[in-house]
């Protein structure tokens, strides 16, 4: 009977590490996506200085335009950094707005859309727009792996034993949910 009993006990134990690691993994896998959301951010908000220097080049009249766009890159770094998933997508939606009024501005002139240097950042940015666009779908998906985990039982019974819980869902901003475009 005594070994029966250390039995499950020892099963119990065994279960209960196994749950705790799970959950454990499948947290680290859900803020490693988060971070793979961040670098796309980060790598879209380095390409923008590119992009303005040659924009302003033709276009040195539009200052308010390229001011902004220096704001919104400034909240893309900082909320890259050690902003909330809703920070991080807010600084976001300011920056694809100050691309896309980049871009408008762009259009009026015929040398500056022919400039390779032009194409090429307009290529890269498209690029990474891509790539931003993966890693959302990346992160809601180890988000949706995690919360499925933390609200089923029985692994629900170690979230607070684990320190892990429900995670918010990378959602883009109303309007933003394609990559802004602009067509020449």
């Amino acid at each position: 009977m005594l070994w029966i009993i250390l039995a499950i006990v020892a099963a119990l134990v065994l279960f209960g590490v196994y749950a705790f690691n799970l959950l454990r993994r499948t947290d680290i896998a859900a803020q490693e996506a988060l971070g793979g959301i961040d670098v796309q951010l980060t790598r879209r908000a380095d390409l923008i200085p590119n992009l303005v220097n040659t924009v302003q080049g033709y276009a040195s009249h539009e200052k308010g335009v390229f001011e902004e766009v220096t704001k919104a890159r400034a909240g893309v770094a900082d909320a890259a950094k050690d902003g909330t998933v809703e920070q991080k997508s807010a600084a976001q939606a300011r920056l694809d707005q100050a691309i896309i009024n980049v871009l408008a501005v762009a259009e009026a002139y015929p040398d500056l859309k022919a400039s390779a240097n032009f194409q090429t950042l307009q290529a890269e940015l498209s690029e990474t727009e891509n790539k931003i666009s993966f890693a959302r779908q990346f992160y809601n998906d180890a988000v949706a792996k995690l919360n499925g985990l933390v609200t089923t039982i029985p692994w629900m019974f170690f979230t607070g034993v684990a320190g892990v819980s429900t995670r918010e869902f990378y959602d883009a901003p109303e309007g933003q949910a394609t990559a802004p475009t602009v067509s020449f």
